[in-house]
This record gives C-alpha cells, sequence and structure tokens, in this order.
C-alpha cells in the first residue's frame, strides 16, 4: 500500500526509462540458443525478465550479470539440456509462450508453471499452432498451465494466424527454426517485429513481406552478438501520458524504442492534440530517440481494431487519456485485453469509475465520457495483480486533486522496479 499526492507543480525533468522488456526477454533467449558469447547492455531487471534468464540457467546455459550488462555463454539449440525440476515462468506469459516454441524441438521432455495469474491464461493459442509443425504440449483441460512440453523433430509448416500476437508468432518462429525445411507463417494483422529483427542481427534466414509474411529457413547456428537495448516505449508510455495530462508539465524521455510497431501511443497522443516531439538517434538496431512532452488539452478519440497490435500493453493508458479529454472517446477491438495479467477492460473500467469518470464497458473495449477534472468517488486505487494497471493509477493519483491510496502496487516490480522512485523524482520529492 503506497500513499500518492497531486503533482501540483507538475513534472519536470530528464529521464531514461528501463531497458525494453519484450528486447530483453529476446536477447537472453536468442543469446542462449546462438554459439558463442552475447552481450546485453542495459538489460530490463523487471521479475519477468529474471524469469527468463533463470529458466535458461535452469536449461544448462551459463549466464553471467552485473547490474543491466548481461553476458550469455551461449550453447545453441541442442546444447539445451534437460531441467531437473520444473521450470517456473512466474507471471512472464512472453517466457512461457516463446519458451514452448524453443522447447518443443528438444530430445527432452519440459514443465512450465507459473504464478495463479499466468496459470489461468490461455495457452491454446500457442500449442495447437504448434501441432502444426509437429509439436506436442499438454495442458490443463481448461487449456492453461502447467505445460508439459514433450520435445521431438519437428516439420516445416505454412500456418495462417487466428489471433493477432507477437508473442504466438514468436513461439511459431523458434518452433521453424528448427524444422525440417522452409516455414511461412502468415499473421492476422501486423504485430511487434522484434524477434523478427533480433534474428536476422543473430544470423537467421528469416525473412518479411507484405508487413504480415514470414518466411523461416531452419538455421541451426546462430552466432551470438552485442545487443544494445532501448529504453521500453510501454514505460516511457506512463511518462507520456503523466507528462501530458499532468498542468505545468515538461519532461524528456532519453533513448526510447521507436520500432514503427510500438509507437501506436504516440500516434495517440498525437491525434489527441498533445505537445509532443522526437528526436531521432542514430542506431544500428532498432530505431530510437528522444520524446519531449508537454501538459496539453486532450481532445477524445476513437480506437479501432487496426490499432490495437501497435499500443496492446498501453490501453489502459489510452483510456486514462480518453477519461481526461472533454469529450466522448471510444476503444474497441481490444478483446485480446481480457486474457492479459487481468481482464484489462474490466479493470480498468472500475479504477476510472473510483476515479468519478462515466464508462460504460463493452465487450471489446469501453465508452468513456472524459472531462478535465474528476470528482474522486473512492480514494483507493487496486492494480489487480497487474503491473500496468498499477502504474496508470499512479498517473491517474498524481494527476487527482486530492491524495489517493495505491494497492498492490508490488505488481509494477514485474516491468518497472524503480518506477514510483522516477515517478517522485520528476515531481520534485526525491
Amino acid at each position: 500500500m503506497r500513499t500518492l499526492l497531486p503533482a501540483k507543480n507538475g513534472l519536470h525533468g530528464t529521464l531514461m526509462v528501463p531497458g525494453d522488456k519484450s528486447i530483453s526477454h529476446r536477447a537472453i533467449m536468442l543469446g542462449a540458443i546462438s554459439h558463442g558469447d552475447t552481450m546485453i547492455h542495459h538489460f530490463l531487471n523487471g521479475e519477468d525478465c529474471l524469469s527468463t534468464m533463470q529458466a535458461f540457467r535452469e536449461l544448462g546455459v551459463v549466464i553471467e550479470q552485473v547490474d543491466d550488462d548481461v553476458l550469455v555463454h551461449g550453447q545453441g539449440f541442442k546444447g539445451l539440456k534437460q531441467a531437473r525440476r520444473p521450470l517456473n515462468m512466474g507471471n512472464s506469459g512472453t517466457t512461457t509462450r516463446l519458451m514452448m516454441g524453443i522447447l518443443a524441438g528438444t530430445n527432452f521432455t519440459t514443465t512450465l508453471i507459473g504464478d495463479s495469474s499466468l496459470q489461468s491464461r490461455p495457452m491454446k493459442r500457442v500449442s495447437q499452432p504448434l501441432e502444426v509443425f509437429g509439436g506436442e504440449v499438454e495442458l490443463t483441460p481448461n487449456g492453461t498451465l502447467p505445460a508439459k512440453i514433450i520435445g521431438h523433430p519437428l516439420h516445416h509448416a505454412e500456418y495462417d494466424m487466428t489471433v493477432a500476437s507477437a508473442q504466438v508468432k514468436s513461439a511459431l518462429i523458434f518452433a521453424a527454426l528448427q524444422a525440417d525445411g522452409k516455414s511461412t507463417i502468415i499473421e492476422k494483422l501486423p504485430t511487434r517485429n522484434h524477434t523478427e529483427i533480433m534474428l536476422q542481427q543473430f544470423g537467421a534466414e528469416i525473412m518479411m513481406s507484405n508487413d504480415r509474411t514470414i518466411s523461416v529457413t531452419p538455421y541451426q547456428h546462430l552466432t551470438g552478438q552485442v545487443v544494445e537495448v532501448p529504453g521500453d516505449i510501454s514505460s516511457a508510455a506512463f511518462f507520456l501520458v503523466a507528462g501530458t495530462i499532468i498542468p505545468n508539465s515538461k519532461l524528456t524521455l532519453q533513448h526510447v524504442n521507436l520500432n514503427p510497431t510500438r509507437t501506436g501511443i504516440i500516434q495517440v497522443l498525437r491525434k489527441m492534440g498533445a505537445d509532443l516531439s522526437i528526436e531521432e538517434l542514430p542506431t544500428k538496431g532498432e530505431p530510437l530517440g528522444n520524446i519531449t512532452v508537454k501538459s496539453s488539452e486532450l481532445r477524445p478519440i476513437n480506437i479501432g481494431p487496426t490499432m490495437i497490435p501497435s499500443l496492446i500493453d498501453e490501453l489502459p493508458l489510452v483510456a486514462l487519456l480518453a477519461a481526461c479529454a472533454r469529450g466522448q472517446g471510444k476503444i474497441t477491438g481490444a478483446e485480446e485485453l481480457r486474457v492479459k495479467e487481468t481482464d484489462r477492460i474490466k479493470t480498468v473500467v472500475e479504477e476510472l469509475r473510483k476515479l468519478g469518470v462515466h464508462v460504460k464497458e463493452l465487450r471489446d473495449g469501453m465508452i468513456i465520457d472524459g472531462q478535465p477534472t474528476w470528482q474522486v468517488r473512492n480514494s483507493q486505487l487496486a492494480s489487480h495483480g497487474d503491473h500496468r494497471i498499477g502504474m496508470m493509477n499512479a498517473v491517474a493519483a498524481l494527476k487527482a486533486s486530492n491524495e489517493l491510496t495505491l494497492i498492490g502496487e508490488d505488481a509494477i516490480n514485474v516491468s518497472y522496479p524503480d518506477f514510483f522512485n522516477d515517478l517522485e523524482t520528476l515531481a520534485g520529492r526525491n
């Protein structure tokens, strides 16, 4: 439990947010299945990424760490060894789903477990398409963890995805790398492409065309690399929104990942009238830049299905932005939110209503009647065990006109352990 006071003087300063969560996960994974050493700089030390690191250690991979520098001694796919016990995924859906694809082609059996939240999340969306490649994954009757992955040789396939999910896509790419021939994966909608970009860096023969088609040629000898992890746009988004909705604010966020598959939140902010500028920086890998934002009044926005994949993790923040705009906003096509760490449609609606915002819950989203100031009805905001809901609540608390109490804020540690320290520093309270 934590109490937050309004940021009456606004937020000011410059901040480098933690390393990108998605890229940190994948850097460990690719380092482990490559040959030779992979050096990772600005690794995210959140609980989810540490779950990925620990899983590969239990699979026999030697990994050294000093602060946010990580050295992975890769052994290739065939160098992975059977774990002596079930691998604990913690709360990490990314670790779980991508590991299914990696482990499907091994010559041993592995069991994956997780915390109560993770063990309620759907996994058939990965296990069923893996079957097309010859993978074998046993789940509970409800299609959830624990998962038993029975590794054996995989065959090539062409698969047309039924859900827009970067996690499912990445699991299939990892399986295709171990198959007996060239495979093709066709996305329902374009999703974040960090796996494809990083695999090319490590030497894989993988081609992307038409925004949705990925061709994967089996390649057993990936080579270790140096990976510079950019700042996480999903973490930066909380400060971009805070700097926009809290009066008298001006913030600069440095070295933020600007991958076009992840910048939906920037498009939304601009469409709503936010005062935002970007300085692009030279880079050999993923695009990155410095983002400066100033407080401004907002206009309402309607978000539909085509935009959802590029801001799936930021949709709670989009709802908060809509709650601060003058007029009615709408989010649709976001049913994927119901199977995140929590049912994020339900939890966002519940927390916004506590702030005095009029919200109508839809099957696939919500309708929000925004207003620049709120009449808070409940001074206690709950994370529901979801890190992104917890951070949304913290930003809302700084915007509110009176002191609010945050419950379950420890959930934020899975992606941003220093979140409150950074927030209070920008508010001039550290």
